[in-house]
């Protein structure tokens, strides 16, 4: 008889494990330096201890877009920097720096033991749930520092996903407030918060200037351009696929128009079984199209207006591109997140913004989708709309890359300044 362990058990198995094995590492770790300073005559080099001074984790290859410009302002500025992914097929892998080394460092299990043990300066992460799950706060790394991968909420994770760092580097002023509101109510030290705007968006945003500079400087252009809609939802139970599936995707194909479908990337993990499901009922064609690629630049750029729900990307599409959006109406159950510690919905910045750059559709108007779709695209009062969420949730627009490298430079001299002055 084979004894069954259910995954939540076996995730805490897990996290116990690494506990214990963390503790007995670093009980021989302290031996070891301790036999060394005695041997040295009360002598020690701390350089012994190997630190990286800083590092990236990643766990996720789609968040190279946000890492790239950081790497390479490392590179340019000459500072030695170690990427940890756990994607075998990372970007970062194929980048040949001199500053900055790019590894894999195995699946999430494998990546979690080596980081509950790491010993860093400072980590940099857009990976929430630290020391709420199985990845664990080394005894041996100073500073813990998240950054955004996306414009909206700063209470839009899952319980209690920024609660253990130490630094929050945000986009916009509004989620300051969302932080120390959630700090107040839990009863936790303030963090180390600074606005340095989306290194992404700027590198998004630089890419279709330098497209649009070549488009100008004699691109061909004569191709016909097909009007293209794109569904671009957010992932779990409240999302476009899981609670509309079939009968939206029907609707977008009784439009006529070119229709591009795609899913996030956490559906095809969480939410395979509705994605393989709908895939069978509408396969690809010549007017439907699933897209899965890494990189959403091309497809963002191509498509004439977007429908989604509460997805991050519905920012990027329209912030970058400056074109209209539609958002479904999915009944948001904000219970599994931050934002759950909040009554209503006012603190939630992206259900306040969203009726100011597109405009909503509803169950009832799936059998009239072309009509909703037109009418969005000739609404010239969005562009204002737009205009003024960019400037709320996207600060400091072309200065995020270095906002961001600067703090981390600042926040290391201040670490070993205290480190000095403890000595």
């Amino acid at each position: 008889m084979l004894l069954y362990i259910d995954p939540g058990t076996g995730s805490m198995l897990f996290t116990i494990l690494i506990g214990v094995v963390s503790t007995l590492f670093f009980f021989l770790k302290k031996v070891k330096i301790k036999i060394k300073f005695i041997l040295s005559g009360g002598k020690t080099d701390k350089q012994q201890a190997e630190r990286i001074p800083y590092l990236i984790f990643s766990d996720s290859k789609r968040y190279w877009n946000v890492f790239q410009p950081i790497c390479d302002e490392f590179e340019k500025r000459k500072i030695k920097l170690e990427y940890w992914t756990v994607s075998e097929d990372d970007p970062a892998l194929e980048k040949h720096y001199s500053f900055v080394e790019c590894r894999c460092i195995g699946n999430l299990n494998q990546a979690f033991a080596k980081l509950n043990m790491l010993n860093a300066g400072i980590v940099l992460s857009t990976t929430p749930g630290l020391d709420v799950y199985q990845w664990k706060r080394s005894k041996n790394t100073e500073w813990y520092v998240h950054i955004l991968h996306a414009a909206g909420e700063a209470i839009g994770y899952r319980m209690f996903g920024l609660d253990h760092y130490d630094a929050v580097l945000l986009s916009g002023e509004y989620q300051i407030n969302q932080i120390r509101k959630l700090e107040e109510m839990r009863g936790l030290p303030p963090k180390d918060l600074r606005v340095v705007g989306l290194t992404y968006l700027d590198a998004m945003q630089k890419r279709l200037e330098m497209e649009k500079n070549c488009m100008t400087a004699g691109g061909d252009s004569s191709e016909k351009h097909i009007f293209t809609v794109l569904l671009a939802p957010s992932w779990g139970a409240s999302s476009i696929l899981c609670r509309y599936g079939d009968r939206i995707l029907s609707g977008l194909v009784k439009t006529g128009y070119r229709i591009i479908v795609r899913p996030h990337p956490q559906s095809m993990i969480s939410d395979i079984k509705t994605v393989d499901s709908l895939r069978k009922k509408y396969p690809d064609n010549e007017k439907f199209s699933w897209n899965f690629d890494n990189d959403n630049f091309n497809v963002l750029k191509e498509s004439d207006i977007m429908i989604s729900d509460f997805s991050g990307v519905i920012f990027d599409y329209s912030l970058i591109f400056d074109r209209p959006v539609i958002y479904t109406d999915t009944d948001f159950d904000k219970s599994p997140y931050d934002a759950a510690w909040f009554e209503g919905d006012k603190p939630y910045w992206t259900f306040k913004t969203l009726p100011s750059i597109g405009i909503p559709l509803k169950e009832s108007d799936f059998s009239r989708l072309k009509e909703v779709i037109d009418r969005a695209v000739s609404d010239s009062g969005l562009a204002e709309g737009r205009r003024r969420a960019r400037e709320e949730t996207w600060m400091y627009p072309g200065e995020s890359t270095k906002r961001t490298v600067d703090y981390l430079e600042e926040k290391q001299r201040e670490l070993q300044s205290d480190e000095k002055s403890a000595e």
